[in-house]
């Protein structure tokens, strides 16, 4: 399968859920086309090892320090444009920020932390497209396990239950994105390259601003 020569966006989204393969989809696509890669340093910070043993103490500090952090990150990286690189992808959605808070804050928790998301959501850039890979939850669970990071092996099925259904109460509520919806379940895009070449093609259209959901053959 041919490789498209360009991807017609300058911003593209990758999201999805937990093991779902976001970055490994966002680091082969930034090496196709030595696009700008932006990757969620989650790995930095301090609380999220403690949330997961400790959801109902950590949850409020994890989502704060997350919304302050992919803010910072996306206004320095998105700002500074490079003539060597066509495009921008990024292993998450800011918006992804609202989503999980949605699913882990209490409701006063939840409406603090909406008031600064708000103020952080209306200066930050959005992307052209936003990329969401859907998955089995036994295939989620499978490449959690594989990825092997000792604070994910307890993550229950319900919860990355309740993450997707999360994610798509949340597009569907979107009017004005460019959103596409892959159905990655029988799908390996890291082993397989006529998988990737899969998403390449579908990510290469002209998508229009709904909610556009595909299950590739």
């Amino acid at each position: 399968m041919i490789v498209p020569d360009k991807l017609p966006y300058n911003y593209i989204a990758i999201e999805g859920n937990i093991g779902v393969g976001k970055t490994t989809l966002a680091c082969l696509i930034s090496e196709t086309y030595s696009a700008e890669l932006v990757l969620e340093e989650f790995t930095e910070n301090s609380f999220l090892e403690k949330f997961y043993y400790d959801p109902e103490q950590y949850a409020f500090p994890l989502e704060i320090s997350f919304l302050v952090e992919r803010f910072n990150q996306l206004q320095q990286r998105l700002g500074k444009k490079d003539m060597f690189h066509p495009f921008f992808v990024a292993d998450y959605l800011f918006d992804k920020s609202l989503v999980f808070a949605q699913n882990n804050l209490k409701d006063d928790q939840f409406r603090l932390y909406y008031q600064l998301f708000e103020t952080f959501y209306r200066q930050i850039e959005r992307p052209d497209l936003i990329v969401y890979l859907h998955n089995s939850i036994p295939n989620l669970q499978t490449n959690i396990y594989n990825r092997g990071r000792p604070f994910e092996l307890d993550i229950e099925d319900s919860y990355l239950m309740d993450i997707q259904h999360s994610y798509m109460k949340y597009f569907k509520a979107q009017t004005n994105k460019a959103i596409l919806i892959i159905d990655v379940t029988e799908m390996n895009f890291v082993k397989l390259d006529r998988d990737f070449y899969k998403l390449l093609h579908l990510i290469s259209r002209p998508w229009e601003k709904k909610i556009n959901f595909i299950k590739p053959e």
